[in-house]
């Protein structure tokens, strides 16, 4: 039935569990993989066998809870997102949502519920029942009694030794014990079935100038081999709304999105703030570079769900946020971001790129704009990799650099302020940016070393022109390209890249330019315009041709515009 609609990862998960039918059974998938239709199909299965009677869904957030009973109405199941803790479950409704929050405030009452009906609990992003040793426990107490259980998660791993409910825990060699999922959909496999977006990880450097609490001033480039507390100090430079790096990373930001935007109207971008003050003051920076006020979400509060779903239907450009939709809030026009946090933990990015990779159609890259610190760049590279969580490990890897912190940011937000004895005493003195590397499927490309051209990022912006596949292939050619220029004596090197490059160069300059006339006269995407031009003309994308083949098509366009004269 419902299995038939289901993507092909979707649907092999859907079949294990049906020839199975286990009591319990997690499904790790890569964020934007649909992980909700997969359960809610499960859950309206169990619901029409007669399995269970109830369905009962416990979130991160609060937010959570809206949109799972969103799109559980669209899959004919009633879910209660507002139930008090005491109320009565009214009889038109199948289940209800519960955040881990709410769970642990009263968990012997929400076990009474699970215990009154044959019920389904699904356990969204269950690695949260483990942010505190009371919630997990909470968690088994109140569905301990439940008749199946669904985990659900992007990313299984965690950075403490708390387990996580009703998840097996395998024994390594080594002593540690080891998360098992039941089926497994990670980003990789997502994005060879065009499941998810490609992404390009803009890295920006820069020069870095501040004051130690001890009153000494220091200077370095961002990113250069430092000491920790030295590079939390630099990257906390970075992000000062007052310095030069967060005015230019914004307004480079959003150059992406206005050419992401030619094509894709709705497009939009979204900057991940450290703390409220931070995110207030970002906003005000895009709205003197943009000329419109962004959407701001500063906490999980009231009102901030109705934001999030006045953005994702608006055509508003920007989103400025804390925490709230850094992991499960579904706002599929994304394609822009500014990861302008410090916090660097493997969870909180994955779950972070997550927000961009859905994908809406073939050829869409996501591009996310980060400081070039190593902790940082590290899991940018390592997007594809699989982790699970283990049990049993000393947390002191460089994978968690800035965990302390993280924490202090944490219980800043809570308490809405971040005075400088919880972030570390210092002065943020003036701070410059600059194009560092593009980081793509595991490899960087630098632009200090000019691997990669202007004309050449720009291009790899455009939606609609290249699968991921050709991404890599662009990034491998123009390194390749590089590597035999730097081999070249320096005399003929040197003519060459002032007669050829400068060619080329002028050459995608007149092309572009004529595209953008043509969608001014006809309306064309320019994606559609540089697609029919390489159908026609032959040759590989603008970046990468030569110039003939640049000519050739700039010669088609004027024959097109001749004829629409005529």
């Amino acid at each position: 039935m419902a299995s038939q609609r289901l993507r092909a990862w979707q649907r092999a998960a859907f079949d294990l569990y049906s020839r199975t039918q286990p009591r319990d059974f997690m499904t790790v998938a890569t964020p934007g993989a649909g992980k909700t239709t997969f359960a809610l199909t499960i859950a309206a299965d169990l619901l029409h066998r007669g399995v269970v009677e109830r369905v009962v869904v416990v979130t991160p957030t609060d937010h959570l809870k809206t949109q799972w009973a969103l799109a559980a109405a669209g899959a004919g199941i009633r879910i209660d997102p507002a139930l008090a803790g005491h109320g009565a479950l009214a009889k038109d409704f199948q289940g209800f949502a519960v955040t881990y929050a709410g769970l642990g405030v009263n968990p012997n009452a929400y076990r009474v519920r699970v215990e009154a009906r044959r019920t389904l609990v699904i356990l969204d992003e269950i690695h949260h029942a483990a942010d505190a040793r009371s919630w997990g426990e909470a968690v088994r107490e109140a569905c301990d009694p439940a008749e199946r259980r669904l985990a659900l998660t992007g990313t299984p791993f965690r950075s403490d030794d708390n387990p996580i409910p009703f998840v097996e825990y395998a024994p390594q060699g080594d002593g540690t014990l080891q998360s098992v999922a039941d089926y497994t959909y990670g980003y990789g496999s997502a994005l060879r079935d065009g499941v998810v977006r490609p992404v390009l990880f803009m890295a920006y450097s820069g020069e870095m100038h501040w004051r130690t609490r001890a009153g000494d001033e220091v200077a370095a480039r961002l990113g250069e081999p430092l000491p920790k507390d030295a590079t939390a100090q630099a990257l906390r430079t970075a992000l000062d709304p007052q310095g030069s790096w967060m005015p230019t990373v914004l307004q480079a930001a959003h150059r992406r999105l206005q050419e992401v935007r030619r094509d894709i109207p709705d497009a939009g971008g979204l900057v991940i703030a450290s703390d409220q003050e931070s995110a207030r003051q970002y906003a005000s920076l895009l709205t003197d570079i943009t000329g419109d006020r962004p959407t701001v979400v500063l906490s999980d509060e009231a009102g901030a769900s109705d934001r999030i779903a006045e953005f994702s239907a608006s055509m508003t450009p920007w989103l400025v946020a804390v925490r709230m939709v850094s992991e499960g809030v579904d706002i599929p026009r994304l394609a822009v971001g500014v990861y302008a946090t410090t916090v660097a933990t493997p969870l909180f990015f994955a779950q972070a790129v997550g927000r961009f990779v859905r994908a809406r159609r073939r050829g869409e890259t996501a591009s996310i704009f980060l400081p070039s610190v190593p902790g940082l760049l590290g899991l940018a590279a390592d997007l594809e990799a699989e982790r699970d969580h283990v049990v049993g490990r000393p947390v002191s890897d460089e994978d968690d650099l800035y965990a302390a912190e993280a924490e202090m940011l944490a219980r800043a937000q809570q308490a809405e302020s971040a005075s400088d004895d919880q972030l570390g005493t210092y002065q943020a003195l003036g701070s410059e940016a600059s194009f560092d590397r593009l980081v793509y499927d595991g490899g960087e490309y630098g632009g200090a070393a000019r691997e990669l051209d202007d004309d050449e990022l720009d291009f790899l912006g455009i939606p609609g022109l290249l699968e991921p596949d050709q991404v890599a292939e662009l990034l491998r050619t123009s390194r390749a390209k590089r590597t035999r220029e730097t081999s070249r004596p320096a005399a003929v090197q040197e003519v060459e890249d002032d007669a050829a490059f400068e060619r080329r160069a002028e050459l995608r300059r007149e092309l572009n330019g004529l595209v953008g006339a043509w969608h001014h006269r006809t309306g064309q995407p320019h994606g559609v315009t540089h697609a029919k031009l390489r159908t026609d003309c032959g040759g590989p994308p603008a970046a990468q041709a030569s110039a003939t083949q640049l000519q050739a098509r700039i010669d088609r366009l004027r024959q097109w515009a001749l004829r629409a004269s005529g």
